[in-house]
């Protein structure tokens, strides 16, 4: 059976690399070497705390484990197969290698980065669109971009929502009005420091003060769309009630909510004025603040001037001014990702490395991310080669509260998207064989395209911006109507426009991976069922049981989709087997990725028996809802 296995490998060596999905880091003796290193430090963790060492799982185990881990579903039964049945002492290697070249890593990672950052498609109190941002985000997850990198470029972001170069803008505009929510989300996500507390008053269980929160909130404040001053009038005009139903002011509107509120101008203050219900004695209400940054390395910004490059400098500080915490708090968000438990936990709570649970462990941890230049997926590679990945679950508590003690993994139910994306392999074959959502760059007026051939909201977006006077404004903006109502406009000489079509894009209803479909995800869907986030709060993503997930798995997706559905293509692995054992076997293999025992072998041989095609569903059905289908071990 190793040939079965290699066209499976070979296949994965010819998905193509996207712009910066490599890098020099990726030196697979390197990475050996690394996960070598931290393998001999959980072996120390053991001699030290006198623990057995934990035996390494079985084959199967590992298959499935390391396929949700790294790419977030099952194998397809042909994956298994090929995977279970060789003899090759390499095999976990390669399966490694194999998954983290597969489209579905970089998906897998979307999720993740979704929940981190709230993405959402729009925004709930208005009409604009995120799409943009979605689509940067996800875009920067296929091409691996490396973590300091992608910090800086949400952290330093100014320019234009619809421009592929600053979509990234959209990390603020996302939460426009709410700078100060925004500001501890950041600290939060990229520095592990919760200073929720300090937008009110010092915070009592840590070392925040009011007052230092408000001189890091100096370095965004000023996030204002770019020249929104000059179509404002003519919004304000068109927005009275007898105009309202206009097609200029639906015009009008579009460019309020999906061009300038898309845009972020400046590059932050650099200073903030203290707000009025200020208390402290160390300042007054109204009274002017600079930017000084809390810890690490002090970056200080001009108290007598707006300087105007507030969140660069508030992007290198985070990146490059903080020590072992910038780089220590993502690996160990990394760690958690892999295997299971944080390092430390919560993940958002830093503590420094020294003052962990294993000292040698963590610096090495913070060592390995700055060496792999913040590379994910490497960082990933490394901890999925080590044997520590491939130790055996272990049913009971963790050994030291609130981190992780590396002895075989904690069993968890898997997420919402686990679930789901393993769900569409079985109804409907490889996900990752689908093209990705794409861009939809069309102009759009009350959901319909316009300018169709003529012009995209990329193109439209670049042209409103740069109009610097309301006289200029009004001049577009009677064209851009009339343009609209003929349904003309200029090319502009772009032969590119002529070839746009529809984009790719997939509803709720649609058989494709989590990260391709609307986010969040709506109220009567399947993922928002089993604990999806709602994009409200970071890593609001739940994994608690209700009534609800039973009663959809017995009667809703499930039932429709795969039980009952006799071309869901799970049934296809049944064609050419000569025998009830060997169906039987099948679809063990397809749906928990092992053989059935002997005793589970007998039930399922009898349920054949006596219902026939039947009792066939009901085997699929019984392991789809199993426990061991619906947790991670």
């Amino acid at each position: 059976m190793k040939s079965f296995l290699l066209p499976l490998l070979a296949g994965a060596l010819l998905v193509p690399a996207l712009n910066g999905a490599e890098s020099a880091s990726t030196d697979p003796a390197q990475l050996r070497k690394i996960a070598l290193q931290i393998d001999q430090q959980v072996a120390a963790f053991y001699r030290n705390r006198k623990l057995p060492v934990p035996k390494v799982t079985d084959d199967a185990t590992f298959l499935r484990r390391a396929f949700l881990v790294s790419i977030g579903r099952i194998p397809t039964s042909e994956e298994a197969l090929a995977f279970i049945e060789i003899d090759d002492p390499s095999k976990r290697e390669n399966l490694v290698d194999y998954l983290l070249k597969s489209p579905g890593f970089s998906s897998h990672m979307s999720n993740w980065a979704f929940d981190l950052l709230r993405v959402t498609d729009r925004r709930t109190d208005s009409a604009s669109t995120n799409t943009p941002y979605r689509h940067w985000i996800r875009t920067a997850m296929e091409r691996n971009m490396p973590w300091d990198e992608f910090t800086r470029k949400l952290i330093a972001s100014s320019g234009d929502g619809w421009d592929p170069e600053t979509a990234a803008v959209g990390y603020y505009t996302r939460d426009r009005g709410m700078p100060l929510d925004n500001l501890s989300n950041t600290m939060r996500i990229f520095l592990g420091a919760r200073m929720e507390c300090a937008q009110c008053h010092d915070d009592p269980f840590g070392k925040t003060e009011r007052h230092d929160f408000y001189e890091l909130a100096a370095f965004t404040h000023g996030q204002e769309p770019i020249r929104r001053e000059v179509i404002e009038p003519i919004y304000r005009e068109l927005g009275d009630d007898s105009r309202r139903e206009t097609q200029e002011y639906r015009v009008a509107r579009m460019l309020w909510d999906n061009v300038y509120n898309l845009s972020l101008g400046g590059g932050g203050a650099g200073r903030i004025t203290l707000p009025s219900d200020y208390q402290y004695r160390d300042a007054a209400p109204g009274d002017m603040v600079a930017g000084r940054t809390p810890f690490g390395k002090t970056v200080r910004l001009s108290e007598k001037k707006d300087e105007n490059d507030g969140r660069a400098k508030l992007a290198e500080w985070i990146v490059g001014r903080t020590d072992s915490q910038f780089p220590f708090v993502i690996a160990n968000r990394m760690w958690k990702r892999v295997m299971g438990k944080g390092f430390y936990e919560p993940v958002d709570e830093y503590i420094e490395p020294g003052k962990t649970h294993h000292p040698a462990l963590a610096s090495l941890l913070e060592r390995t991310m700055v060496d792999l230049k913040y590379d994910l997926k490497a960082f990933q590679h490394v901890l999925l080669l080590t044997k520590t990945f491939q130790f055996a679950t272990n049913p009971n508590a963790s050994s030291v509260e609130g981190a992780d003690d590396f002895h075989g993994r904690k069993i968890e139910r898997l997420s919402s998207e686990q679930i789901w994306d393993s769900l569409i392999t079985l109804a409907a074959g490889d996900p990752d064989k689908k093209p990705n959502r794409s861009l939809d760059d069309r102009v759009l007026l009350d959901g319909r395209p316009v300018l169709v051939g003529k012009k995209t909201m990329s193109q439209l977006s670049k042209e409103v911006l740069a109009i610097s006077s309301e006289a200029e404004m009004r001049r577009y903006f009677t064209k851009l109507v009339a343009d609209i109502r003929n349904g003309g406009g200029s090319s502009a000489g772009d032969a590119s426009m002529s070839m746009m079509s529809k984009p790719v894009s997939y509803g709720k209803d649609s058989l494709t991976r989590a990260s391709e479909l609307p986010s969040p995800a709506p109220r009567d869907h399947f993922l928002y069922l089993f604990g999806s986030s709602d994009r409200e709060v970071v890593d609001a993503a739940s994994r608690e049981p209700n009534v609800g997930q039973v009663l959809s798995l017995m009667n809703g997706f499930v039932q429709a989709r795969l039980v009952n559905d006799s071309k869901a293509h799970l049934y296809n692995c049944l064609e050419g087997a000569g025998s009830d054992s060997e169906k039987v076997r099948r679809l063990y293999i397809s749906i928990l990725n092992r053989p059935p025992s002997d005793e589970e072998m007998s039930w399922m041989l009898d349920e054949l028996k006596s219902r026939g095609n039947e009792g066939t569903r009901n085997i699929v059905s019984a392991l789809v809802m199993s426990s061991e289908f619906l947790f991670l071990q």
